[in-house]
């Protein structure tokens, strides 16, 4: 990945995928900051920091989208998702606020964090808000569905939650090493975070009525699906001058560079670009360490990943419903 192919990309793919993803979470989107923008939040600053939280840094269309695609994809009607995909949406931004102060994130895609922007009493406070109304509103948004299908959906997303916690909690013990296992940190991180792709897939398939196994092929295809988007980040935060920073000094390194932080000569040439806070020296240095056998193995890894997972996919009977769900997995591999 050049800075060039990462600021230009493959836009005809990866503009496709954005438009598949706000056409079907959308409208759980909307519906899920209009619920949140409706609390009764007293105190201004709080108040302020929800709306920049909606306004500027959370768009997630991608979990109610998942949960969409998963319905249609076993012959249901997608418009049964939208409040639990809002539901999610509310669940998600609160695990994401949490998770920018664990992480002492005060900024991400360039722009700053709630925590960043405002403080972290306020961002804690916002978090814990956010939790509860989307737990209400997950509670209102089951009662629509047979007392099976609505246990199983509270059974999966409470188990999803508490597989991030775990991950994070997990991640929090990786913080300022340099010598962390990729292999420990892919199973014990990256895998687990991919937990709530995994259960937005199988309520999408329990909403549409899909058979035991429909949810769990539906359900791989959404943990596959978290993985390769995972592992994509962790390539894209190497080329985020202030990203990468923040992740040395107080998280733990991108994946690709736990590989190659063993040779001191690269270690110390990434150091001091970031400390000269060269963009240029450091994309130099990257794409070096994008050739690396272990990186490259990475990448054929994710491949290995898409090609089994399309094969799973394949039985699903609506065409455009099957090519969105391979699209999907196909960027995430892009530019690499």
């Amino acid at each position: 990945m050049t800075s060039e192919k990462k600021s230009n990309g493959n836009k005809k793919l990866m503009e496709h995928v954005k438009d598949i993803l706000k056409e079907r979470g959308w409208k759980a989107f909307e519906i899920a900051k209009n619920t949140a923008l409706g609390m009764k939040l007293q105190y201004k600053p709080l108040y302020d920091a929800l709306q920049y939280f909606f306004n500027e840094t959370w768009y997630d269309v991608q979990h109610p989208a998942l949960v969409s695609l998963a319905c249609e994809a076993v012959g249901g009607n997608p418009e049964k998702t939208v409040n639990i995909g809002a539901a999610i949406v509310l669940l998600a931004g609160a695990a994401d606020i949490h998770d920018d102060i664990i992480d002492d994130s005060k900024l991400k895609n360039l722009r700053l964090t709630v925590y960043g922007k405002f403080n972290k009493d306020i961002s804690l406070l916002l978090g814990d808000a956010l939790l509860f109304e989307g737990l209400s509103f997950l509670h209102a948004a089951c009662q629509k569905f047979s007392e099976r299908e609505k246990n199983s959906i509270l059974k999966l997303i409470k188990k999803a939650f508490f597989e991030i916690g775990n991950a994070e909690a997990n991640e929090a013990e990786f913080k300022g090493k340099c010598n962390v296992n990729p292999k420990e940190y892919f199973s014990g991180i990256i895998k687990r975070k991919a937990a709530v792709a995994e259960a937005a897939a199988k309520i999408g398939a329990i909403i549409g009525g899909g058979t035991k196994k429909d949810i769990k092929i539906l359900g791989r295809y959404g943990r596959a699906l978290g993985i390769l988007m995972t592992i994509r980040d962790e390539f894209v935060d190497m080329f985020e001058l202030e990203e990468l920073k923040n992740r040395i000094e107080k998280e733990c390194l991108p994946l690709p560079m736990m590989y190659t932080f063993k040779d001191k000569n690269i270690k110390e040439k990434v150091l001091l670009c970031l400390q000269e806070e060269s963009e240029k020296s450091l994309y130099d240095v990257i794409e070096k360490i994008m050739q690396i056998k272990e990186v490259t193995a990475l990448k054929e890894k994710m491949r290995k990943i898409i090609e089994r997972t399309i094969r799973e996919i394949e039985s699903i009977p609506n065409p455009k419903v099957l090519l969105e769900l391979e699209l999907l997995l196909k960027a995430s591999i892009e530019d690499l």
